[in-house]
């Protein structure tokens, strides 16, 4: 296939400080390195992380100026001279993690997203809130042809990272998992990869929205929290001793730490979602006691990439998505500190 054309500068969202205005103007096509591809961008997924690189409030510094996103697909246009495995009109996925050392311990047993070189897309390296973007060729993520871009974005990160959460979990089919905030970004394709992978699922959200789609998608038990006066004793009830796991990816400090009362002695408390500044706290007796465990869960690799990928492309997986202009980015961000966002949202990048 023959190389396309490619403009010297396209439409992006960028800001210049933390907090500051989110800007949609023309900015440059980046060129990519040796070991980069250049992805000209059709879809992007828009993450609560994509918020907190914005506000500029994780202990991590971002990048200034930054274009943010970190769940773009789309199509190789061009790359460096260093490029193997891939060719001009392959689909590509742009990750969180956009490449790191491949040498120090971390790497070595594929836990790149440990390195303390990681490069993150959206965060230390520009990422897909524009219509070209880098990305290095060993990370970025190999989309099977004919997949529905827009479909697949939130796969990259949302679906990546509850995948490897509930693996974390060391589960068994017929087990419980409770997800905590079942109906946001994340919750909404947990709870799918965990009916897929024979899990039974309490979902803990708000409202008969939220109620609908939890069911919709799959869900057994959902606990509307907005009406439940004691959550722990109805995760205790209706799971007859509680969560063999629990996957955190609400940002509520509080439910956080009612996740460790829930879940049943000897199962596993599961981090995912970093809401600024916030602690979990689990009661030393209750947690001795029943013997449980807590662990963080980051993103995933190569290999959990390739298998959540897999789900999606075998149907079990589908992402419940709203399409807006890449230019409504702004109003996206404000809904979502509102917590009003239902799903995931994806940018369509040519408007």
């Amino acid at each position: 296939m023959s190389a396309p054309q490619i403009p010297t500068t396209q439409k992006g969202v960028i800001f210049y400080e933390s907090g500051g205005e989110l800007q949609y103007k023309d900015i440059p096509v980046p060129k990519p390195k040796s070991n980069e591809l250049l992805i000209n961008v059709k879809y992007s997924g828009v993450c609560h992380t994509d918020l907190h690189a914005w506000k500029g409030d994780w202990p991590l510094p971002a990048k200034l100026p930054l274009v943010g996103g970190h769940e773009g697909a789309g199509v190789v246009v061009a790359m460096g001279e260093n490029v193997k495995n891939w060719k001009i009109g392959d689909y590509a996925g742009i990750k969180w993690l956009n490449g790191s050392c491949m040498n120090c311990e971390f790497c070595e047993l594929s836990n790149e997203s440990n390195c303390a070189q990681a490069d993150l897309s959206g965060y230390t390296h520009d990422g897909s809130f524009q219509q070209y973007a880098t990305a290095d060729a060993v990370q970025a993520a190999k989309i099977p042809a004919g997949t529905d871009l827009s479909q697949v974005a939130p796969i990259l990160c949302a679906g990546v990272t509850v995948y490897k959460a509930l693996k974390s979990a060391n589960l068994k089919a017929g087990q419980w998992v409770c997800i905590s905030g079942a109906c946001g970004g994340l919750g909404s394709l947990c709870i799918q990869y965990a009916t897929a992978m024979g899990y039974r699922v309490v979902g803990i959200d708000g409202g008969a929205e939220k109620a609908k789609m939890f069911k919709e998608l799959g869900g057994e038990v959902f606990i509307d929290f907005t009406k439940t006066k004691d959550i722990v004793a109805e995760v205790l009830k209706v799971t007859n001793g509680g969560a063999h796991g629990t996957i955190n990816v609400s940002v509520s400090e509080a439910a956080i730490s009612a996740s460790t009362e829930y879940c049943r002695p000897n199962g596993t408390v599961v981090l995912v979602g970093m809401p600024s500044g916030a602690q979990c706290k689990s009661d030393v007796f209750n947690h001795v006691v029943k013997s449980i465990s807590i662990v963080g869960s980051y993103v995933g690799n190569r290999a959990d990439t390739r298998e959540a990928l897999d789900f999606f492309s075998r149907g079990l997986v589908k992402s419940p998505i709203k399409i807006a202009p890449l230019s409504d980015l702004p109003e996206i961000f404000d809904m979502m500190l509102k917590g009003q966002i239902v799903g995931r949202y994806v940018v369509d990048t040519s408007k």
